[in-house]
């Protein structure tokens, strides 16, 4: 069931069957206190919800009755809330209550951005039935009420619900096994989605891919039987002045190729398409709320599997823009989808590209699993900085080196793909790499505007489900590559 109604309350509404209530729990100083908009009727004293283990802390939980209704009561911690701290509330809230029809957030002193992220943090960490487990049911919680005096629109809920759909929509193909989910039924889903948009949608097979010189998709995609794609969504607003290109890498599965993964490593690979579909339904989303903005995203789609007819070691390919590659590793197989989306976003020149790949491991290793890295030119790092300030999302800008560039030299090509044996500063040379197909602007010589966002970290959650964070995957950054959108 989804989202029926998100709206505002001036006070507490009367109670009705199957309604919960939330409140929080906050400590001042060496004191906890009990804190909502409205009083509760019913509620057991601060006595009493001590000895029934209440806590103060973070997102702690504790449900009690209060006059027969359900009241769930969360830890606030010691002190004022961000926004995105209400956002990780909400959502916590969002679980713990699915199985009721109607939730009410009883939170006191809300402005209007706190309850805009209370409604935000709610639908994208409201849990979903896996479509491949018999014993699960749907979610109820269709029905959101927020007490506060904050002027709210329709418009503005309208927003977050256009915006959580497709962080749902993405969760939804991510989670999908390789068996379903491979290029071409990916550019169907995407198409599928992408109707009532107004966005163009071009699918491109095998034949398109080598009259436009996609070298790169070509390769990775020759040692499937299942053959590659490229989705071409545009979005051509009247009075578009700005232009954002986005490029996804789309790899459903990557068993590394002939440079074979190991067991465990394979384990997972299905979520290495994160990228693709995060632009996608970003470009989607974007549409959807009629942003004046021209965006253009790139979906380069492949399987990436080991055969007679695999890509091996010491093969050299050409890409549209005339650069050669030498492929040294066929598991740095993303920069090579990327690179002919990159080439094709580059000649349109926008004012900025963003690139969104589970690139590399290193990325886990140096910032863990809840933050994406960042790296491009000065102008594109900015940019993304500031939106996912206002999104909350977590990334962290990480250098690109002059000297690891050296690392890409090849003998017998322009570049090799990957320092197979040298895993120091991986993350950063497969942005070098990427970074040799991002065009030049014409009226200064730099680089266009561009930003790499590596997000194999936190793309999927191994663990617990937090916040709104649900365990598996994420549906991470879209909401800040909305935000880019409406920057421009």
């Amino acid at each position: 069931m989804s989202i029926r109604t998100l709206r505002v309350v001036a006070k507490l509404p009367a109670a009705k069957p199957n309604q919960a209530l939330v409140i929080g729990l906050r400590k001042t100083g060496k004191n906890i206190e009990v804190v909502s908009a409205n009083p509760v009727a019913g509620l057991p004293s601060l006595a009493e919800l001590e000895k029934l283990g209440a806590k103060p802390a973070f997102e702690a939980q504790t449900k009690v009755l209060a006059n027969g209704q359900v009241v769930l009561i969360l830890g606030l911690g010691d002190g004022e809330l961000e926004d995105d701290e209400l956002r990780e509330l909400a959502g916590t809230a969002s679980r713990a209550l699915s199985e009721h029809d109607e939730i009410v957030f009883n939170f006191p002193n809300l402005g209007r951005s706190a309850v805009l992220a209370v409604a935000e943090g709610f639908c994208l960490g409201r849990p979903t039935r896996s479509p491949y487990k018999s014993s699960t049911r749907n979610p109820k919680a269709s029905s959101i009420s927020i007490v506060t005096k904050a002027k709210i629109t329709a418009a503005d809920f309208e927003q977050i619900l256009t915006v959580s759909a497709a962080v749902a929509d993405i969760r939804a193909l991510v989670n999908m096994p390789p068996n379903e989910l491979y290029p071409q039924t990916l550019a169907s889903k995407v198409k599928s989605l992408a109707k009532g948009s107004n966005l163009s949608v071009e699918i491109w097979d095998e034949a398109k891919l080598r009259s436009e010189g996609c070298a790169g998709i070509l390769s990775v995609g020759q040692g499937s039987i299942r053959p590659p794609r490229l989705v071409k969504l545009s979005y051509r607003p009247k009075g578009a002045k700005k232009h954002l290109a986005l490029v996804g890498k789309g790899i459903t599965f990557d068993s590394g190729g002939l440079t074979i993964k190991p067991g465990l490593g394979m384990l997972g690979m299905k979520y290495d398409m994160t990228g693709a579909a995060t632009v996608g339904l970003a470009a989607i989303a974007i549409a959807k709320l009629g942003l004046p903005v021209r965006v253009t995203a790139y979906l380069c789609l492949a399987e990436n599997l080991p055969s007679g007819s695999a890509t091996r070691p010491s093969d050299v390919i050409r890409f549209r823009n005339g650069t050669t590659v030498e492929i040294t590793n066929t598991d740095a197989e993303g920069r090579l989808v990327l690179a002919d989306g990159l080439v094709l976003a580059s000649e349109t020149r926008p004012d900025l590209i963003v690139d969104v790949a589970t690139l590399t491991g290193a990325v886990r290793v140096a910032l863990g699993v809840r933050t994406a890295g960042l790296m491009g030119t000065p102008d594109g790092v900015g940019t993304l900085r500031q939106a996912a300030d206002v999104t909350g999302e977590k990334l962290w800008p990480m250098p690109m080196p002059k000297e690891l560039r050296s690392k890409l030299d090849s003998d017998v090509a322009d570049l090799v793909n990957s320092k197979l044996g040298d895993p120091a500063g991986s993350m950063l040379v497969g942005a070098h790499f990427l970074s040799e197909f991002v065009g030049i602007r014409k009226a200064d010589g730099k680089k266009l505007a561009w930003a790499h966002l590596d997000i194999a970290g936190s793309a999927n959650n191994d663990g617990s489900a937090y916040g709104y964070t649900p365990k598996g995957s994420t549906g991470v950054m879209l909401r800040t590559l909305v935000e880019v959108a409406k920057s421009l």
